[in-house]
């Protein structure tokens, strides 16, 4: 796409794959900011073409799009490092949970009994269970430890 080429929304919605009323709900939030042509369409250009993948990159990233338009409207990477800062620590705990889910599930391939058998799994399960009201679990003794089967438990 050249520079001076613009595009109809239909035509933007297309090269990404997304319906139209994906890139009318962006611009409802401030998101784009398409140039209009004498009967009110929207035309955009190379610099939406960047702004839309710039958006679909950060959802992908877990920005929301009022995170993604503090980003994109801040006037320099320094307004926002308390955002990016924060962000980070989200990403570090869905990465956390996300290789805990994959050791639970690699250990169900290799274990040689059931959920409902093994000693790892039930150990998972209990620590899942939350306290009765007015307790903690650390009164209640859990054992967070990650034991492992064996074939012969």
């Amino acid at each position: 796409m050249e520079s001076s080429e613009e595009l109809t929304i239909g035509e933007l919605a297309e090269r990404f794959g997304l319906p139209t009323h994906v890139l009318r709900f962006w611009e409802s939030r401030g998101l784009l900011e398409p140039a209009r042509r004498a009967g009110g369409r929207r035309t955009y250009k190379r610099a939406d073409l960047e702004r839309v993948a710039l958006i679909l990159i950060g959802k992908e990233a877990g920005f929301t799009l009022g995170e993604l338009r503090t980003l994109l409207f801040s006037p320099g990477p320094v307004d926002h490092r308390d955002l990016l800062r924060r962000h980070v620590e989200e990403l570090e705990r869905r990465i956390a949970r996300a290789r805990a889910a994959k050791e639970l599930v690699e250990h169900a391939l290799a274990c040689p009994h059931g959920f409902a058998e093994c000693e790892h799994a039930r150990k998972r399960i209990a620590a899942r269970i939350p306290p009765p009201p007015g307790r903690s679990s650390a009164s209640e003794g859990h054992d967070t430890g990650t034991p492992h089967c064996h074939p012969t438990h």
